[in-house]
């Protein structure tokens, strides 16, 4: 594989290059995943996405090892397929003036930085708008500008505990717990993402750029909305409920037991109070047709005080089965459904393979690898993918297609540590 070839790595026929973002030329100055998940969304799209890395090191995600091989690189390739991959010391004032060129180039810029560190590099917005004004640039960061902790520093975790998931994830009767998943980072890319979208669209009239923020804790607020909303009803804080929703006075709802017991053996089942027919519905499925129209379980509000009965009645029959089996039986009578499905299960069902939900990622450099792609079909195909990049793997090629530098003016620059 030479250093300029881009080659699509993947085997399925489910999948097509996307080319909306083409010729979009994005400076990419993010690591670990907050600002990642943004700049790869962009580059599903087919935006010519630059991933700029300490040449020693490398973007801190790829969590390389000094004189070891690389025994962990599934975090950095799912955060990072479909870029390019470009070595430059920011310490070096050559290397911080290619940078420069290239920013009097780009689109977009997107940094995610510890507060004040961009500014500290010579990097800072003002200094980028005045080398290019209608470039989008495009921070993210922990916590807002006139936050209190505007200067803190933020993980994942810290910002969904600021932000209200933590406190409404949970046991009713139990403390605040950690979402299993990284809506903090991946969840504040996505806005990010979507609002470069919008400013790009802009600046097609005006020709301006402009700059973007976004803070973690702010985003997950989005997130929110919902129990804000829940708040709005009842006047007070949002409450965790465990597998019930507070505020929804609805019964039967919820995580049910099912067959052979193993730690993700459930089904969630969530009847409507909108549809008064999901009751005798299930009542049917689990072969309790006798409570068909039975005074004490007519209503909602009935099931509500019943709650625990109601449970019972569904949980023992959803024990003697499969939980496929029994999202099965229970969807077909048209009443909503879902297995509890893990990582490894959703892996191996073929079908989000076939349909290209999952790709296989195959790297010069790792094993093979099988990853969820961009969601969303584009007639009818998901976008392909493009394995995540080799530190500095394009390094030559970009300075030679966004600088016009040969490969004896790179070599110089390498012999001199500035890439």
């Amino acid at each position: 594989m030479t250093e300029t070839s881009q080659p699509n790595r993947t085997d399925s026929d489910a999948v097509a290059p996307v080319r909306f973002l083409a010729g979009v030329k994005i400076v990419d100055l993010t690591q670990f995943e907050a600002g990642p998940s943004c700049t790869e969304a962009l580059a599903w799209l087919g935006a010519d996405v630059v991933k700029i890395e300490n040449p020693k090191m490398g973007d801190p995600g790829r969590r390389l090892r000094p004189g070891q091989p690389d025994s962990d690189p599934y975090y950095f390739h799912v955060f990072n397929a479909n870029k390019r991959s470009m070595t430059v010391n920011l310490k070096s004032p050559k290397g911080l003036a290619l940078v420069k060129d290239m920013l009097a180039n780009a689109d977009v810029c997107i940094e995610n930085f510890a507060p004040g560190a961009i500014e500290r590099l010579g990097l800072g917005y003002d200094v980028v708008r005045g080398l290019n004004p209608s470039i989008i640039y495009a921070q993210v960061k922990g916590f807002g500008e006139g936050s209190p902790y505007e200067k803190n520093l933020a993980f994942d975790m810290i910002a969904q505990a600021c932000g209200g998931t933590f406190s409404v994830t949970g046991e009713a009767d139990g403390p605040p717990t950690r979402p299993g998943m990284s809506l903090g980072d991946t969840g504040t890319g996505m806005t990010m993402a979507i609002t470069i979208l919008g400013a790009l669209y802009q600046r097609r009239q005006s020709g301006q750029g402009c700059r973007l923020q976004v803070a973690m804790q702010d985003a997950i607020m989005h997130y929110m909305r919902i129990n804000f909303a829940t708040q709005g009803l009842t006047g007070a804080a949002a409450r965790r409920g465990g597998s019930k929703v507070p505020g929804i006075s609805n019964a039967p709802m919820g995580l049910y037991p099912c067959a052979p017991g193993g730690p993700n053996d459930y089904i969630y089942i969530m009847t409507s109070r909108a549809n008064p027919d999901h009751w005798d519905r299930l009542l049917k499925v689990v072969g309790r047709e006798d409570l068909i129209g039975d005074d004490r379980y007519a209503s909602p509000a009935d099931r509500v005080l019943r709650e625990a009965e109601v449970d019972a009645i569904i949980a023992g029959w959803t024990r003697t089965h499969d939980k496929h089996d029994a999202m099965r039986a229970v969807g077909e009578a048209g009443i909503p459904a879902g297995a509890v499905l893990d990582t490894m299960g959703l892996q191996n069902d073929q079908s989000f393979e076939d349909r290209g939900i999952m790709q296989v990622m195959r790297h010069p450099l790792h094993r093979d690898f099988k990853m969820p792609g961009w969601p969303v079909r584009i007639d009818g195909k998901p976008p392909a993918l493009t394995a995540s990049p080799v530190l500095g793997e394009h390094t030559e090629a970009v300075l030679d297609e966004w600088l016009g530098l040969n490969a004896e003016a790179v070599a110089v620059l390498r012999t001199e540590g500035a890439v």
